[in-house]
């Protein structure tokens, strides 16, 4: 039996134990081990991207196929910058590269495509990229790709506290009408509902600034796969993990989520 028939049998089987009825609809990803996953080959920290890239294809489609309505990955964080300048260059032209390439697919899965974070820093190009996608898929509600670029949670957190101090020194809101539904519709994700599961590889445990408001209550799951040698059987396994968990919300039995019953993307 060849490697692929393998893993074919392994997603039987553990496609067997996930219960369709309490799949997550949101779940958020840190892509986590690229450059250590070329660095350990003896390769360069690009081909470690590269890889990574095959391997959110992957996901995408099993997390479609298995009924999750959103993905949130983090793509580039505004911590990045701080890595050399050859390996940010590297990895912003590959994102003009995979848009270029790969944005027809993308509509034709009828997935919708949104960027979330500062996208100022990006050259003029890119942003082109980044725009003309999201236009051609923004009619597309079977499934929503979040892609985190330039994105820093406490950034975010900071300008929507701006935001509405602004308004309530202008008068538009008071300060007694400040409170978690108004913060929630100020946020990069506002009308999605909040990831229930949140998947870090390379086994890092941390969130390392990622989603701060959004992941309050997230289930989380850290693999010790780097990301380049992530597939469906560790994402199967994720879920799986997930499905053995009781989420109580503070309370002593397990709640559904409520937050955004009304959105497109969530049930």
């Amino acid at each position: 039996m060849n490697l692929e028939k393998i893993i074919d049998k392994k997603n039987t089987d553990l496609s067997k134990k996930i219960d369709k009825q309490k799949v997550p609809e949101h779940v958020a990803i840190i892509m986590d081990g690229n450059g250590r996953w070329a660095t350990k080959k003896g390769l360069a920290r690009s081909f470690g991207h590269n890889k990574g890239v095959n391997v959110l294809k992957e996901i995408l489609k099993a997390s479609k196929n298995l009924g999750c309505k959103v993905l949130t990955v983090y793509a580039f964080s505004t911590e990045n910058w701080t890595r050399p300048t050859k390996e940010v260059d590297f990895l912003i032209n590959l994102f003009s590269e995979v848009l270029e390439k790969q944005i027809d697919e993308i509509h034709q899965e009828s997935i919708r495509i949104k960027f979330i974070g500062d996208l100022t820093p990006f050259p003029a190009t890119l942003k082109k990229l980044i725009q003309n996608a999201e236009s051609l898929t923004k009619n597309n509600n079977t499934f929503l790709l979040n892609v985190c670029a330039n994105y820093g949670g406490r950034q975010e957190i900071v300008k929507v506290a701006k935001e509405i101090a602004s308004k309530s020194l202008s008068g538009e809101i008071k300060p007694s009408e400040v409170n978690e539904e108004l913060f929630n519709s100020k946020l990069l994700t506002s009308g999605i509902k909040d990831p229930e599961l949140l998947i870090r590889t390379s086994g890092e445990k941390r969130i390392s600034n990622f989603l701060l408001w959004q992941l309050a209550y997230s289930e989380i799951y850290i693999s010790e796969v780097l990301w380049p040698d992530f597939n469906e059987v560790e994402f199967l396994k994720a879920i799986i993990d997930y499905q053995s968990r009781n989420r109580r919300f503070g309370g002593i039995e397990s709640l559904p989520n409520k937050s955004f019953k009304d959105s497109k993307y969530s049930s």
